[in-house]
């Protein structure tokens, strides 16, 4: 068998715009580091019915209720602020749960 694959649930308040943004660039991070995913795009509402379905969730803005999953804030995804700390995180955190 290969490589795991992981899922990633990408939410935003209104699960079009701004995941759509962050799905396409966790989609290229994910790429380049060679982590095999698969994204799923969601509403901030949905984070709870979900979770137990994917490996990582990543939010476009501040969650604030539990999370059974590692959770990482991507909002710098879109704005371009502390992208590269974000990307770090996340490359980190892929190749840490496919371990």
């Amino acid at each position: 068998m290969g490589k795991k694959q992981l899922t990633i649930l990408v939410a935003c308040g209104s699960g079009v715009a701004t995941s759509t943004v962050a799905q396409e660039s966790v989609k290229e991070i994910c790429k380049e580091a060679g982590i095999p995913a698969k994204i799923i795009k969601c509403t901030m509402s949905e984070i709870q019915s979900k979770q137990d379905d994917v490996d990582l969730i990543m939010v476009t803005t501040n969650y604030r209720k539990p999370v059974s999953k590692p959770l990482i804030k991507v909002f710098g995804l879109i704005s371009g602020i502390g992208m590269d700390k974000i990307k770090e995180d996340i490359v980190k955190t892929c190749n840490a749960l496919l371990e």
